[in-house]
């Protein structure tokens, strides 16, 4: 029988990656077809949907404007943990009104690490995006014992917004296990490209927009000893607010990418070599999906492959030499995935109509 991989991603604020996975291979197999399906994130939304966990452990932490929320913790096995960030300090844990980076922080990020080391991990792996925050990872170090001073030497708000009265930091002992820290973007912490360029969509003005960049840029300059300006010019340190900085100064952590990381350990490889036809879909399909994201690395491994794709969109802002894009505007059900799942899959192999 001919095979269709789909590989399925969360639409924020909408349906989660489980729930789009389903709806694609449900349209598949209206179409007479078997769906190889792949739970897909690229470091942020949907994490810990997207890996296969031996279990979760939930604990209770700050979120982003300083009220507790029960976040969960995966556990790939006894040692090893899996952090959604975005669990402990997501925008989508904010009303709109209630969304504004200089009130926000990644403490309970921190927290959530530091719960992990003492329920037994040895090693932790988190996933960044989806942050309301924009503090450049300090307020995550301040739980696990960092301190952030202003020029009278008085602990500064656990916010992003008091970075730009920041005049010392005071280091705490080195995090304790190793960390690696999954980007769903390569931006760096400061310049035009900088991690400024989210704070929009985070609840930020234009001037809040400004101060939080020179906040940023003094967290960079302030945290000097430890390699701050350096590290602020990794491609990967502006993500989630900056946290991806964050955990590299304050928590030695190693970044890679996340959507390749997602899709080696889903064994993408070896499904597309039993594959016919490779499906995907994305809520803005546009040229930061080509940018390391998860939808641009399932277009590349199927290149490497020799398989065809097809990308499922409501909005399409770029179309790749090879790829054939469905779009269809709309806020989308899972209905409406596997309808038009059904009918890509139909043309994409020559299939009659149903």
């Amino acid at each position: 029988m001919t095979t269709v991989l789909v590989v399925g991603q969360a639409f924020k604020g909408s349906l989660s990656a489980p729930t789009v996975s389903d709806a694609l291979a449900a349209g598949v197999t209206a179409a007479g077809l078997e769906a190889d399906t792949v739970v897909g994130s690229d470091g942020g939304d949907g994490l810990l949907d997207a890996v296969s966990l031996a279990r979760r452990t939930t604990h209770r932490v700050t979120g982003p404007r300083g009220r507790p929320v029960d976040a969960s913790v995966g556990w790939l096995d006894d040692g090893t943990a899996v952090i959604e960030s975005r669990l402990a300090c997501g925008v989508a844990l904010l009303a709109r009104h209630a969304r504004d980076p200089e009130r926000t922080t990644t403490r309970g990020v921190g927290e959530l690490m530091a719960a992990a080391v003492g329920a037994g991990a040895e090693s932790l792996v988190v996933g960044l995006g989806g942050s309301a925050t924009m503090d450049g990872g300090l307020g995550a170090a301040r739980a696990w014992g960092w301190k952030a001073l202003d020029a009278e030497g008085r602990p500064l708000p656990d916010v992003g917004g008091a970075l730009g009265n920041l005049a010392t930091v005071e280091a705490a002992g080195p995090f304790p296990k190793p960390v690696l820290a999954l980007c769903d973007v390569t931006n760096r912490l400061l310049g035009p490209e900088g991690a400024a360029v989210f704070a929009r969509q985070k609840g930020a003005n234009v001037a809040a927009t400004r101060r939080l960049a020179a906040g940023l840029a003094r967290l960079a300059e302030a945290t000097s000893v430890w390699n701050g300006p350096a590290l602020a010019d990794r491609p990967g340190a502006g993500a989630a607010g900056g946290l991806g900085f964050g955990l590299m100064c304050f928590a030695g952590a190693a970044v890679t990418r996340g959507a390749p990381w997602v899709l080696d350990r889903a064994g993408i490889a070896t499904r597309l070599a039993a594959t016919d036809l490779v499906v995907v879909t994305e809520a803005a399909f546009d040229a930061t999906s080509l940018g390391g994201k998860l939808t641009g690395e399932v277009i590349a491994a199927a290149e490497r492959a020799g398989v065809p794709v097809v990308v499922l969109t409501p909005r399409a802002r770029v179309t790749p030499a090879g790829v054939t894009i469905v779009e269809e505007p709309g806020r989308w059900r899972p209905a409406d995935i596997s309808r038009i799942a059904e009918r890509a899959v139909r043309s994409a192999l020559r299939l009659p109509a149903s």
